[in-house]
């Protein structure tokens, strides 16, 4: 279960809060991070100011937390018992949810914001949500005490290729997952040797 965000108040309307993140979702595809407002979002969600302020300090943690309940669900994968396959599947769905998916989009709006707000660089250091889904991957396919480097090394080995490749620019479909994949067990196997 995830961690809300939580500034004190009246509980959270289930319905009201599901058409907030709804809203911030779209309005980012629709005038994109900077045009977004507080206001812009209250009146798409079709809540009050007050309610927002009420659960979140700025748009930030809300598009955060929208993209982090989406991050999770569509970076799981089902495991398949041989580790290549698994590897391959997530670097799968890490491509879509960086290249097509609105929740990628709001993480890669808040990952350009960080470089100019704190704020947003510390809402976004708060919880990690490519290297959280590429541990799970990672330790259920490769298990968690053979690696040769630590389990955050080995998330950022799996995650930076495809990671640096998308934010920099270039098409996503030259990436290879099955080649991205093979790569990293091809490297983790050298480090064993060493």
């Amino acid at each position: 279960m995830k961690k809300e965000h939580y500034h004190g108040g009246r509980p959270r309307s289930e319905q009201a809060r599901a058409a907030i993140l709804d809203a911030v979702d779209d309005l980012l595809v629709e005038v994109g991070y900077a045009a977004m407002t507080m206001k812009g979002i209250s009146e798409k969600a079709g809540v009050s100011r007050q309610t927002l302020y009420r659960w979140w300090s700025h748009k930030a943690e809300i598009l955060f937390e929208a993209s982090v309940a989406d991050a999770e669900e569509e970076l799981e994968i089902s495991p398949t018992g041989a580790p290549l396959d698994d590897l391959r599947a997530y670097l799968e769905a890490l491509v879509r949810f960086l290249t097509h998916s609105p929740a990628g989009a709001a993480y890669r709006a808040l990952l350009g914001e960080a470089q100019h707000d704190s704020a947003v660089g510390e809402l976004l250091s708060a919880k990690d949500l490519l290297g959280d889904s590429a541990r799970v991957v990672i330790e259920r396919a490769l298990g968690k005490d053979t690696l040769p480097i630590p389990i955050d090394q080995a998330t950022a080995l799996l995650i930076g290729p495809t990671f640096f490749w998308i934010l920099s620019g270039r098409n996503s479909e030259q990436l290879v997952p099955l080649k991205l994949a093979e790569d990293f067990m091809s490297d983790l196997r050298a480090r064993q040797l060493r």
